[in-house]
């Protein structure tokens, strides 16, 4: 039953996203709602394809889960641990549809309150990936942790962007400090959320994500401000130095 509910969760995902382009949902796709908030943290509309990866790895993790579901006895304890973050995932598959409506009705506010639960949820997720991080094979991790790890750096960075557009919705002064200032610290928040994802929890892909949309987000907006640009920049290198010396420490220096 829950291998069952995992799929038809994954398959209402996929549908109600290519709907928000197809349709689409309420008369606009997405990157035309991001346009009605315009903010320096918005990133150029190719970032987007980021989702592709995500679902292609959701699409493995539920392979895998389909398959340690007939082979419960031969690995009780992967078998444990899906059990202990199936809930979770059901979690996120719904917040995942519920962002789209959200965001599509032009429901800001509420969007942001998903998205604060979606990355609460997803936190959660992760704890539990890191408790089993170290006890299975590489191939393992790749189709069971990384499809998490992929999704909470991107989730992480769009939490940031639905925040900066409600507070273009809500008319926010800024306190005085201009928009692209504004965006710089955004950015640097998105940074040391690297920092600490490759720092603190010895995470690869989730760093990665994020500096692929600093990527996006120099593309964007860095031709317009040259600060943004050298921030997005300096922050891209740093990401890779850390992904590599924790590729280094990780998987060839233990060898």
């Amino acid at each position: 039953m829950k291998t069952l509910i995992n799929w038809l969760l994954f398959i209402g995902v996929v549908t109600v996203n290519a709907l928000a382009s197809i349709l689409p949902i309420n008369g606009y796709n997405t990157g035309q709602i991001s346009a009605f908030y315009p903010n320096y943290f918005v990133p150029a509309g190719f970032t987007f394809s980021i989702w592709g990866l995500i679902y292609l790895f959701l699409l493995c993790y539920s392979i895998t889960h389909t398959y340690f579901s007939f082979k419960q006895k031969k690995f009780p304890f992967i078998k444990k641990y899906l059990d202990q973050i199936t809930p979770w995932y059901w979690a996120t598959s719904v917040l995942n549809i519920s962002w789209i409506l959200a965001w599509h009705y032009l429901q800001i506010f509420t969007s942001v309150v998903v998205m604060i639960a979606f990355l609460l949820v997803l936190i959660q997720i992760f704890i539990y990936t890191r408790s089993l991080s170290n006890d299975i094979k590489l191939i393992h991790r790749i189709f069971i942790i990384a499809p998490f790890t992929i999704y909470i750096g991107w989730i992480s960075v769009a939490m940031i962007a639905n925040f900066a557009a409600l507070l273009v919705n809500l008319q926010w002064s800024g306190w005085g400090l201009a928009p692209e200032y504004w965006a710089v610290i955004m950015i640097a928040i998105a940074i040391v959320l690297a920092f600490c994802f490759s720092f603190f929890y010895d995470s690869i892909a989730a760093p990665l994500v994020i500096a692929w949309a600093l990527w996006g987000i120099m593309n964007g907006q860095g031709g317009r401000i040259e600060l943004i640009h050298i921030l997005c920049l300096i922050g891209m290198c740093v990401i890779l130095l850390l992904s590599l010396r924790l590729l280094f420490v990780k998987y060839i220096l233990v060898r």
